[in-house]
């Protein structure tokens, strides 16, 4: 029986099984792009549903029985027995909770019982995934021409990957819904000014303000619903403002309601304090765009050299290598 030869191998690994696999994935990408391209969803459902749960929520606290409002809380089972196992182990702080809610609610994530499934979460991946990693690569000797430095290292890696991944993927969710309310602050500033010399209540202006801004800035229409919400039920206008500010890491956000509070407490004029914000933030956010500007030059030298430059060179000089190489091999045309 004839032996195949082994195909080309790159850093050890061969070619042909790894651009399969690149293969596959590319393939399975596209069939995902078609998918979420083919099923679109309305985001605005799940917000107003959620919205509509806070206003009951509010409701209940003013007008609803102490039966009722007990049943409009709800508990989750799963993250109940997570707090169990987290307190037996005396592991559960309530600092810790109160931290990791805040971010939940930055993040747009407004379930509090979440926090202990992300406590929890701290807790067991290291042990499963480090677990698993240890049985790989000490017990089943998957890489065995690895020396111990190299296995530690690849094992000490994975341990901290999987007991940061909980706050990286919350972190990573606040930082676009942080962007994404940054861009349309300035608008939404403008807007609130044009409500406030038409007439309109603060509470008016916000619910205003999120129908016309909802489609462009989902996530801004958001929070100024429920701002509306909680002016509208709450008996101290200022929480309300101040619960916009902890759920949005944005220093903006934090001046904005500073004004709001200040012009509640002391009567100044509302519309001439948002145009000087709302100028201030425009200010702000063309500087930030003219500073990625300026740092386009200095990124695209990396890919300049690394990736256009050689493909020119191969352009430009391939064919005359070619006619040099033969001539200097004796093809040429003249050879015999």
């Amino acid at each position: 029986m004839l032996n195949t030869p082994p195909g080309p191998t790159l850093l050890g690994f061969d070619v042909i099984w790894v651009a399969t696999i690149l293969a596959a994935i590319a393939s399975m990408a596209v069939l995902f792009a078609i998918y979420t391209a083919i099923t679109v969803r309305d985001p605005m459902a799940r917000r107003v549903k959620a919205l509509n749960e806070r206003r009951e929520q509010l409701k209940a606290g003013i007008v609803a029985s102490p039966r009722k409002r007990a049943s409009l809380i709800r508990k989750n089972e799963t993250t109940d027995r997570m707090r169990d196992t987290l307190s037996s182990l005396k592991v559960l702080q309530e600092s810790q909770v109160k931290q990791v809610q805040q971010k939940l609610a930055q993040a747009g994530i407004r379930k509090k019982e979440y926090a202990v499934a992300v406590i929890f979460a701290r807790m067991v991946l290291p042990i499963v995934l480090g677990g698993f990693a240890a049985i790989m690569i000490y017990w089943v000797n998957y890489f065995p021409e690895w020396g111990s430095f190299k296995k530690f290292m690849l094992f000490a890696f994975i341990a901290c990957l999987s007991y940061k991944g909980p706050d990286l993927w919350v972190q990573n969710l606040i930082s676009k819904r942080t962007d994404a309310i940054r861009k349309g602050l300035p608008d939404a500033l403008d807007l609130l000014v044009i409500c406030a010399e038409a007439g309109l209540t603060v509470d008016a202006a916000f619910n205003r303000v999120a129908r016309e801004l909802g489609r462009a800035y989902p996530e801004l229409g958001d929070e100024f619903t429920l701002t509306s919400i909680e002016l509208a039920f709450l008996t101290d206008r200022r929480s309300a403002f101040e619960n916009l500010a902890y759920r949005v890491n944005l220093e903006a956000v934090k001046g904005v309601v500073t004004t709001m509070i200040q012009t509640e407490r002391y009567g100044t004029p509302l519309a001439s304090a948002l145009r000087v914000l709302s100028a201030e933030f425009r200010n702000d956010r063309m500087m930030r765009a003219e500073e990625k500007a300026a740092r386009l030059p200095a990124i695209m030298t990396v890919p300049l050299i690394l990736f256009i430059l050689p493909v020119l060179f191969i352009v430009i000089l391939g064919p005359a290598a070619c006619s040099i190489g033969d001539a200097f091999s004796g093809g040429g045309p003249g050879s015999h």
